[in-house]
């Protein structure tokens, strides 16, 4: 199938409420831009080099979401741009995205990323690490970042129960979230999880944002 066959195919099995992003790391533009034409307009990368020569050259209508781990000093790098940090996991990151931000006269939207998995490679906070963050004296004037939500990564494993075990741990945390910490805030509403592999079994489990790159553009 082609990559504009791919997303319709997709999209046709998202409930209306879960928005798609297309992991188009090491993809070319011509690549983004056939999943473009196809209606396509969110973006995830993970390189900060990547993500803003593609933003340079690319239909302005896109909205980039950085997806990778990201260093507090690359930062001034997309805060002009960027719609959605999914990986956030330090109170240092969350300042420096607020620093940045604020010098553009934004507000960028952040998600909390969570170490979920049982891989350790993998990055995130842990439930105590995130409450203690959101505790913390300086955190209400953090006036140039919204906190949206939650994002995670599952186990790269083929035991199913593993993974949706895994996901609906992540949204618990982001109920228990919602109401320690977001009660009447109507920002705080995203749980990004589910890529090519399990995105059908986030759905299920309450994901709203999946990302997904191999079912889209084919294997790398």
């Amino acid at each position: 199938m082609t990559t504009s066959e791919n997303i319709k195919f997709i999209q046709c099995q998202l409930p209306a409420k879960v928005k798609l992003v297309a992991v188009s790391k090491t993809k070319s533009n011509d690549q983004i831009l056939e999943a473009y034409q196809a209606g396509q307009r969110l973006f995830g990368e993970n390189k900060v080099q990547e993500l803003t020569a593609k933003w340079q050259a690319l239909p302005k209508e896109i909205e980039w979401h950085y997806i990778g781990h990201l260093q507090t000093n690359k930062v001034k790098y997309i805060a002009p741009f960027v719609a959605l940090i999914h990986s956030v996991d330090s109170y240092k990151l969350l300042s420096a995205i607020n620093k940045e931000a604020e010098k553009c006269n934004r507000i960028i939207p952040v998600l909390l990323e969570f170490h979920i998995a049982e891989e350790e490679s993998k990055f995130g906070l842990s439930m105590d690490e995130a409450e203690k963050m959101l505790s913390m004296p300086g955190i209400g004037s953090l006036k140039n970042v919204s906190i949206s939500g939650v994002m995670g990564m599952a186990t790269f494993t083929a035991d199913q129960n593993m993974v949706k075990s895994e996901f609906e741990r992540l949204y618990q945390i982001f109920q228990i979230l919602k109401m320690g910490f977001f009660q009447n805030n109507d920002r705080f509403c995203e749980i990004s999880m589910g890529m090519s592999d399990d995105y059908p079994i986030a759905v299920e489990a309450g994901s709203t944002i999946v990302r997904i790159g191999s079912k889209i553009f084919g294997s790398r």
